[in-house]
């Protein structure tokens, strides 16, 4: 008897040393709150309840919402699930709730991971561990690598393994969670390009729809609607998109098996006229046996998914041998993507509403730039000139200087719905702009040079 009391207590203070502080909700953490999805109200960080009255993740859920709605959150450091696969979460309650986490965004294994969690109610402070070593909702198993993303979703069904069969019941809830730990993982080496994305022809602002470049403005909105994606990090599949910047250039890093990509319901548009699409990706990974997919889904004016538009990068077109560790561009005309997805005994739709852009790729790592529609027009320098525009610190803080060879005549900052949050009239080669007001996030500045518009993106730190 005392030797199995010795191993428990063994087992336990192992388990217990092994956890680590991933994210705790304070002030300073490089960790964050992310994107809400499936009609999950956006959380809240408040101060705790009960024994608990330190920083806490308040969650609310939707009875109106989908099954599978929750918030996905990014971890301060990295969870490595290589040999532990447990981690463990406070949780309050005042019902008894099932719920299910994920990690996401993973290296050297699984690229997603799912468990489940419960707890039992009572308005207490419990602290639940969850085991990433079951097949729930369709992902790998077990965890294996390193993870920086992790995911609630706030309904679950007590010994499920999907959200569809039987319907997960969705009553209202609210419940809170904080001191989320695990095995701290070393954050891989990831290559890197030293240079920026090729720099882009200028191209009439008629004749581009450009979902994301510095050089041709977004659509009319990207993300914050209903529906819509805030950022290009979403938890579909398990990659993980972070904003980087590369030569003072915003570039995306995607890393990890499996797709991300975007929603756009509030920007959807029209892409019949358009004739090419375009892209510059970089990688280090051998490209041979590796594919790297894209689509546009179209949803021809209904709620969802009609039919797709999807082109497969992979050793006989495009990812040859000796494309690594170098910017290469795509430019393809929409004629050679093939539609998929679309009902039996159905026509193929036209291409009139594309309403989302996804990636998916075996490549592991992989930079990308100046994805866009254009109708290969070009302006010539009779027609415009590229004044020499800088736009510094980037990203910035408090300030922000706009610069340019040429008088600028109007400078405005726009956030992504649109909305324009800074405008002057300064007539001057140099402009000083006061941002420490502004929420954190992406803005898009436009400048008038000579009756001539142009937009670059910053971010407000």
């Amino acid at each position: 008897m005392k030797k199995i009391t010795l191993l428990l207590f063994l087992f336990t203070f192992s388990l217990g040393y092994s956890q680590d502080q991933l994210l705790g909700f304070e002030p300073g953490e490089t960790g964050s709150v992310g994107a809400a999805f499936g009609d999950f109200p956006a959380p809240v960080v408040e101060t705790g309840t009960g024994t608990n009255t330190t920083q806490v993740l308040k969650l609310v859920g939707n009875p109106a919402g989908q099954p599978w709605q929750g918030v996905n959150l990014t971890l301060t450091s990295l969870v490595n699930l290589t040999t532990t696969k447990t981690m463990t979460m406070d949780v309050f309650s005042a019902t008894p709730i099932t719920f299910l986490v994920k990690v996401t965004g993973g290296t050297g294994g699984p690229a997603i991971s799912a468990a489940s969690a419960s707890h039992t109610g009572g308005s207490t402070w419990q602290t639940i561990s969850f085991t990433f070593t079951s097949s729930l909702d369709g992902q790998p198993t077990p965890a294996n690598g390193t993870y920086s993303g992790f995911v609630i979703h706030a309904y679950w069904a007590p010994g499920a393994v999907t959200f569809f069969n039987p319907t997960v019941p969705t009553p209202a809830r609210t419940f809170y969670v904080d001191n989320i730990k695990g095995p701290l993982g070393t954050p891989p080496v990831i290559p890197a390009p030293t240079t920026g994305a090729p720099v882009q022809p200028n191209r009439p602002p008629a004749d581009v729809k450009s979902i994301f470049s510095d050089h041709y403005a977004p659509i009319s909105v990207i993300g914050y609607s209903g529906g819509d994606d805030n950022t290009y990090n979403t938890s579909w599949c398990g990659a993980s998109t972070t904003l980087v910047q590369i030569d003072g250039n915003n570039t995306n890093r995607i890393t990890g098996l499996g797709c991300e990509g975007i929603s756009f319901l509030a920007g959807r548009f029209n892409a019949s006229g358009f004739t090419r699409f375009h892209m510059d990706i970089w990688t280090a990974t051998p490209t041979q046996d590796k594919s790297f997919n894209f689509k546009f889904s179209n949803w021809n004016g209904t709620t969802g998914e009609a039919n797709a538009y999807e082109y497969s990068a992979n050793n006989s077109n495009i990812l040859t041998s000796g494309s690594e560790e170098t910017w290469f561009s795509i430019d393809l005309p929409l004629t050679a993507f093939n539609c998929i997805n679309t009902p039996p005994g159905n026509a193929c739709p036209s291409i009139s509403d594309f309403a989302q852009f996804v990636i998916t790729s075996d490549l592991g790592t992989v930079y990308y730039d100046n994805i866009y529609l254009h109708k290969n027009t070009t302006l010539g320098t009779e027609d415009f000139e590229v004044s020499n525009l800088a736009l510094y610190p980037n990203p910035a803080t408090n300030v922000l200087n706009v610069e340019s060879t040429s008088t600028i005549e109007k400078v405005s900052v726009n956030n992504l719905l649109g909305q324009e949050v800074i405008s002057i009239t300064p007539n001057t080669e140099l402009v000083t702009l006061d941002v420490s007001s502004l929420q954190v996030g992406v803005y898009v500045v436009k400048t008038s040079i000579d009756g001539n518009i142009s937009s670059t993106r910053f971010i407000k730190e």
